[in-house]
């Protein structure tokens, strides 16, 4: 796994085209649409500049559009494979966010002889995928329930992300000064220098909270200590007791 920079507009194209120089990589897996854990999206500058370095490579771009249904602020972009003429990007999308974790259905699709040889691959991989639970998926999706469970999902998450910052400003104001994602499920916050984020995780659970350190999220050593706090589980109410007990854990 060669790790690619990524900044508040996305992964960095010139990085990304210095390494696959350097590796002759054919892959890159890239989530465009609030990245897990840092939660940014590919900036409208930056989408074709990805594309073309891809291309100049000779290499395919796998698009995990997980958190396409879980945009707060405005409207998503369009996939990257929406502008994909020659078949370089392999996009892939599942309800388990969306919908609920059980629900393991996904799809997938690509252009190209990248589809040709998937097409072939599935014929016989979609005979394990449970018949009673492609059917439960797709009365699901095609329902008007379907686009009520989106608005009232991306309204919950607005309140609890919202809940979250309050708390944070409230209770840790030296953490509350970070980005904010337009979407997705987490925030992304970065630890004062010398940290221990993964001792600090554990002294949140210590508390009963669970966070989740950034350290395992870096392929190599992390520049600098970093918190993912997930907003997505716990209800409005409970984030103020919640990054109480945090600031206590830190302090």
């Amino acid at each position: 796994v060669v790790p690619v920079p990524a900044d508040a507009d996305g992964v960095r194209p010139d990085q990304l085209a210095a390494a696959f120089a350097r590796t002759g990589a054919r892959l890159f897996y890239c989530q465009p649409l609030h990245a897990n854990p840092h939660g940014a999206t590919l900036s409208p500058g930056r989408r074709p500049q990805v594309a073309q370095v891809v291309r100049d490579a000779g290499a395919f771009l796998i698009e995990d559009d997980y958190a396409r249904d879980l945009t707060i602020d405005g409207d998503p972009p369009p996939p990257l494979a929406a502008d994909d003429p020659d078949g370089h990007v392999v996009y892939l999308r599942s309800l388990t966010k969306s919908a609920a974790p059980g629900l393991r259905v996904g799809a997938i699709g690509a252009k190209g002889p990248a589809g040709a040889r998937l097409r072939a691959a599935r014929l016989l991989d979609d005979f394990f995928v449970a018949g009673p639970l492609q059917q439960a998926t797709l009365e699901f999706v095609t329902s008007p329930a379907w686009a009520r469970h989106r608005r009232s999902l991306r309204t919950a998450l607005r309140t609890r992300r919202e809940a979250l910052l309050t708390a944070l400003r409230r209770h840790l104001p030296q953490l509350a000064d970070q980005p904010v994602p337009r979407g997705g499920l987490h925030l992304w916050t970065r630890l004062p220098d010398g940290v221990d984020d993964v001792a600090l995780a554990a002294a949140a659970a210590a508390e009963g909270v669970v966070v989740f350190p950034g350290r395992p999220w870096y392929a190599a050593e992390p520049p600098a200590p970093h918190l993912r706090l997930t907003y997505a589980a716990a209800p409005a109410d409970l984030m103020d007791e919640a990054v109480r007990r945090l600031a206590r854990a830190l302090l």
